[in-house]
C-alpha cells in the first residue's frame, strides 16, 4: 500500500491508471484554463493565523449540511462519467462516503443509475439534476429519486450551455471510449483499468440509457445530450423543479451576489457557490474569491456551500473561515477513485480529514463550528480589485 501524503499524490497515481481521456476530463477546464487554474492558486493567496498557547484537546469536526447530521462539513460533489475513471466508480464513491459520515451527490450523467447507488448503499445520498428539454425525462428522473430516497435534490444552475473543453474535444471524449487509432493505443497501457471495465456491465449513461424517450444505445445518447441542456431554464422552471420535488433543494453554481440575493428570496435550502470547477465561463473569478461578496449579500438568509478548488483540508478551513457552512470536493475524490478505486477515496477523505484537524488546531480552534474570519489573512483590497 502506497503511501499518501497529499490529494498530489492520488493525482500522480490517477493519471498512470486511468485511460488519457477520462484524466484530462477530470482534470481541465474551459477554453484557456483561466479559471480552473485561478481556483486553485486564490486559495493559496488566504493566509492561516496561527495560533499558540491554546487548549487543543477534545476536537470535533462535526457539523451539518442542509440539517443533516455530517462527520466534518465536506461533501463529495457530483461528477459526471465517474464509472470511467474506474468500474462502478458511483457505487465505489457512495460507499466510501457512507463510511466515513459524509455525504455523497450523485450526478444525472453519472454512469452508475440512481438505483445501482441505492442498492449498494445504506443510507439516503443526494441527487443532482441537470434539467434538460424533455419535461417527461426531468419529472421521471426526479420521480425516480424520490423513490431511491434521496435527501436533497442539487440542481445545477451554470450548465444551460456547455463550456468548450479542449481536451476532450481533442481526445474524442466518449462513454464507452470509442475504439480510434490514438485510443486503442492509450488503452493499452492501461491494463488495469480495463480489466476492471470488462467485469462491469456499467460502462455508459446509467440515469439515461434506457430511461429517455428514443436513447437506446451509445451513439442515439450522444446526439440526444447535446441537444438536451434546457437553454429556457429560468426562475419559474426552477420552481416548477422545486414544487414536482418537494424535498430540500441545493441551487448550485451560484457566482454572483444579485443571483444569491434571488436564490435565498427564493428559499433554498442552501447554495453551492461554484463555477463548475473552471469547466463553463472561462475568465470568471474563483469561488473563494467571490464567496466573501456572497456571504455579504445573504449571510444570515441561505445556507452557503462552496466548491471548486478545494484540494486540501486546509483550503476547507479557508472557506469556512470566510463564511461558508460547508464545502464539496469533486477532483480530490475523483483521483483517490481513479488512484485506488473505493480505497483511494477513503484515503483522500482521510487525508482531507486530517489537514483539516491539524490546521484548526494550530490556528486555536476546537470545534470546526467556531472557524471564522478570525483565523485567516485576506489579500488587502482582494475583492475590490474590479470593478
Amino acid at each position: 500500500m502506497p503511501v499518501i501524503t497529499c490529494i498530489d499524490d492520488l493525482k500522480r497515481m490517477h493519471r498512470a491508471h486511468t485511460p488519457r481521456m477520462f484524466y484530462d476530463y477530470a482534470e481541465s477546464g474551459s477554453y484557456t484554463e483561466q479559471t480552473f487554474r485561478e481556483n486553485t492558486t486564490d486559495f493559496q493567496k488566504v493566509r492561516l493565523r496561527q495560533k499558540v498557547a491554546v487548549d487543543m484537546s477534545d476536537r470535533s469536526l462535526a457539523s451539518d449540511m442542509v440539517g443533516l447530521p455530517v462527520s466534518m462539513p465536506v461533501g463529495l460533489a457530483p461528477v459526471g462519467m465517474t464509472g470511467m475513471q474506474r468500474a462502478d466508480g458511483e457505487i465505489k464513491a457512495a460507499r466510501a462516503a457512507e463510511a466515513l459520515g459524509v455525504p455523497f451527490c450523485l450526478s444525472t450523467m453519472s454512469i452508475c443509475s440512481i438505483e445501482d447507488v441505492a442498492e449498494h448503499t445504506t443510507k439516503p445520498f443526494m441527487f443532482q439534476l441537470y434539467v434538460m428539454r424533455d419535461e417527461a425525462f426531468v419529472e421521471a428522473i426526479i420521480g425516480r429519486a424520490k423513490a431511491a430516497g434521496c435527501s436533497a435534490l442539487v440542481l445545477t444552475l451554470d450548465l444551460q450551455i456547455l463550456g468548450q473543453r479542449h481536451k476532450d474535444l481533442r481526445n474524442g471524449l466518449s462513454a464507452p471510449p470509442r475504439m480510434t487509432p490514438s485510443t486503442v493505443l492509450n488503452l493499452a497501457t492501461k491494463w488495469g483499468w480495463g480489466a476492471e471495465m470488462l467485469r462491469t456491465k456499467r460502462r455508459s449513461f446509467g440515469n439515461i440509457v434506457g430511461h429517455a424517450k428514443g436513447v437506446g444505445d451509445t451513439s442515439s445518447l450522444m446526439s440526444w445530450t447535446a441537444e438536451q441542456f434546457d437553454l429556457k431554464l429560468d426562475w419559474d422552471k426552477i420552481a416548477r423543479i422545486r414544487d414536482m420535488w418537494g424535498g430540500k433543494l441545493i441551487l448550485k453554481g451560484i457566482l454572483d451576489a444579485d443571483d444569491a440575493r434571488r436564490a435565498a428570496d427564493f428559499g433554498a435550502d442552501a447554495i453551492v457557490v461554484s463555477n463548475h470547477g473552471g469547466r463553463q465561463l472561462d475568465g470568471a473569478l474563483s469561488s473563494i474569491r467571490m464567496l466573501p461578496e456572497i456571504v455579504e449579500a445573504v449571510g444570515d438568509q441561505v445556507e452557503i456551500h462552496l466548491d471548486s478548488g478545494i484540494r486540501s483540508g486546509q483550503d476547507v478551513l479557508k472557506a469556512l473561515a470566510l463564511g461558508a457552512h460547508a464545502t464539496w470536493i469533486g477532483r480530490a475524490w475523483l483521483h483517490g477513485l481513479g488512484a485506488m478505486g473505493e480505497a483511494g477515496v477513503t484515503a483522500a477523505l482521510t487525508v482531507i480529514r486530517k489537514e483539516l484537524d491539524v490546521t484548526m488546531a494550530l490556528c486555536g480552534e476546537r470545534d470546526i463550528r467556531n472557524v471564522g474570519r478570525q483565523n485567516v489573512l485576506v489579500p488587502a483590497e482582494w475583492s475590490h480589485d474590479y470593478v
